[in-house]
């Protein structure tokens, strides 16, 4: 099975006085504005750090809650939060880490199969697996 999703950006003038808009194919996000301010200054708007940090806590919960049922367990409850780090290097901008924060509640689990069952989700998830692969393009200048 292949599954294709996507998401876009538009993007007018210079990194600093520029500003875009992002969508995503569900339409849950339509021309949400992002630009240099709200991914290095903290101003409102969206960056792609966060949106991976999104697409990550919810992919290791999903990836999660199929292994507990392998495992014949149900989480009752499990909230999830993910925080990308992106840091400045030699070679320019870079994420260097994204770390995991989950609370769950998850009625007949003892503590050494939650903490198999959490490593063996942080692991096979999707989204980690894409965090350490190789990343190409296909590029195409129009006009």
């Amino acid at each position: 099975m292949k599954i294709n999703r996507q998401g876009s950006a538009v993007w007018q003038g210079g990194l600093k006085d520029g500003k875009g808009a992002i969508s995503t194919e569900s339409g849950a996000l339509a021309a949400y504005p992002y630009g240099f301010a709200s991914r290095f200054e903290g101003k409102k708007g969206t960056n792609p750090e966060e949106l991976i940090g999104a697409a990550h806590a919810g992919c290791f919960t999903m990836a999660l809650s199929l292994i507990l049922g392998e495992a014949g367990l149900t989480a009752e409850q499990m909230d999830t939060t993910a925080r990308v780090t992106l840091e400045q290097g030699e070679g320019g901008f870079a994420i260097t880490a994204v770390h995991l924060t989950l609370k769950a509640k998850i009625p007949g689990a003892d503590q050494a199969a939650f903490e198999k069952l959490t490593g063996m989700a942080k692991a096979g998830c999707p989204v980690s697996k894409l965090l350490k692969t190789e990343i190409t393009l296909d590029a195409t200048l129009l006009g």
